[in-house]
């Protein structure tokens, strides 16, 4: 966990100046999965595709991915903030979309 520092300087006619120091713990950002969604309808192919596409996963990886997709119905393509797991998820629906393919794929709370 990382510290923030404020500090505070307060000028008195009569003392000279203070400086008073609070520390704050701060929280890390809540994470967040993106999880695919298996269904009989969107290609393999277009799976591993967008694992490529928008997660930089390298081919083999992307095709492990798939794999466990379709034999488990469901696999993590990632761990990521809230908006970034957001980002991810809206960009590979709206291409899921546009090729018409009824993919799903959604986030849950780490």
């Amino acid at each position: 966990m990382k510290d923030i520092t404020t500090v505070i300087e307060r000028t008195d006619s009569t003392s000279g100046s203070d400086t008073v120091k609070k520390t704050k713990k701060l929280k890390p950002p809540r994470r967040y999965k993106v999880i695919y969604h298996n269904d009989n309808y969107t290609p393999m192919e277009f799976v591993t595709w967008s694992l490529m596409e928008f997660f930089n996963r390298t081919e083999i990886d992307a095709q492990s991915l798939t794999l466990a997709v379709h034999k488990l119905g469901s696999a993590v393509a990632g761990v990521y903030d809230y908006q970034i797991a957001e980002q991810k998820i809206w960009e590979v629906l709206t291409s899921a979309k546009e090729n018409e393919f009824p993919l799903q794929v959604t986030g849950e709370q780490e």
